[in-house]
């Protein structure tokens, strides 16, 4: 009898039935490695695309970012475009400061916001002005325009106008205006419109590009850097710089932006602190607490210096500011 009887070699049928189990037994491990080997290149392929969705979902949050409208140059609602669907009829408001030597300025800016100022609309000019007579004689406007005259105490002064421009302005907004229209934009009157400024400006909180500073590094912005006052900013805050030229929106929103300002102010001046930039660090401080939901371009507010953008268009200039820019010969030449 042999000592192992199960390790004797098969024969016969036995050996060919055994032959074929080995045989089957390679195709199915050829079969599920090759099935492996699918399922791994897809999860590879899947995960290349996960991968590639990513990517783009992340570049386009980055495309998005700020999630703000920008009118005029790199536009996302450039100027004559996507405004079909904005209606007639909306009663617009357009208020400026006009005391001391800025009567000259009044006739020159309100003839302009005549021809260029939302045309389409119906607009209320509030004029502030210690001397009504600045504006004889009448300025002949068009149909659903008209001019409101509110007198105010003389201001003289610049570093008293700027203490008191944003509690003026947040005091007619709420005895008078809020009442009479939907939108109010506030503008510096040394300014004259060249251009048309039509319904892309609408919006909620709108704040307009300081055109010097368009383009530039976060590092040359002039936020105010004292921290004693209350429109400090600090270093990793704020992304863009606006002028205070030109800024309005809803008249709610707009009322806040003041009295927030005028507040700020106030504090400031009582403890003998002054802002480098004056009214425009206030607002630049509430802009960076309250992102504008539209931002005009610095079409909206351009003069001609050596460090101001470059904009295919322009369409609201200031002439204050570009006397500032002159040599002394230039502005001697345009009277400034």
């Amino acid at each position: 009898m042999a000592l192992c009887p199960f390790c004797k070699p098969p024969s016969g049928p036995v050996k060919i039935a055994r032959v074929q189990i080995l045989l089957g037994c390679f195709l199915l491990f050829l079969i599920i490695y090759f099935l492996n080997a699918y399922k791994i290149s897809g999860t590879f392929k899947s995960l290349e695309k996960e991968k590639l969705r990513i990517v783009k979902d992340v570049t386009g949050i980055k495309a998005a970012e700020p999630q703000t409208p920008l009118c005029g140059v790199t536009s996302i609602n450039p100027p004559g475009e996507g405004t079909n669907s904005v209606e007639k009829g909306i009663h617009i408001g357009l208020l400026v400061l006009v005391v001391g030597t800025y009567a000259q300025f009044v006739h020159r800016f309100l003839t302009s916001a005549e021809t260029y100022f939302l045309p389409d609309q119906i607009v209320t000019y509030y004029i502030l002005t210690d001397n009504p007579r600045s504006l004889d004689p009448a300025i002949e406007l068009g149909p659903e325009r008209q001019i409101q005259v509110i007198p105010v105490a003389e201001v003289p002064g610049w570093d008293r106008l700027y203490h008191r421009r944003m509690a003026l302005v947040a005091d007619v907004i709420r005895n008078k205006v809020r009442s009479e229209v939907e939108y109010i934009f506030c503008a510096d009157v040394d300014q004259v419109f060249v251009g048309p400024v039509g319904e892309e400006i609408l919006g909620d909180l709108v704040a307009t590009l300081h055109p010097e500073l368009f383009g530039m590094p976060r590092s040359s912005f002039p936020y105010e850097a004292t921290e004693e006052s209350s429109a400090f900013v600090e270093e990793n805050e704020g992304d863009y710089y606006y002028t205070s030229e030109l800024c309005g929106g809803s008249v709610s929103e707009v009322y806040k932006l003041a009295q927030t300002c005028s507040l700020l102010i106030l504090q400031d001046s009582a403890n003998k602190v002054t802002a480098r930039g004056l009214e425009e660090s206030y607002l630049n401080r509430y802009l960076i607490d309250h992102r504008p939901t539209r931002v005009l371009s610095p079409e909206y507010s351009w003069w001609d210096s050596a460090l101001a953008a470059h904009v295919p268009h322009q369409r609201l200039i200031s002439i204050g500011r570009q006397c500032e820019a002159y040599d002394m010969q230039k502005r001697e030449q345009h009277k400034c």
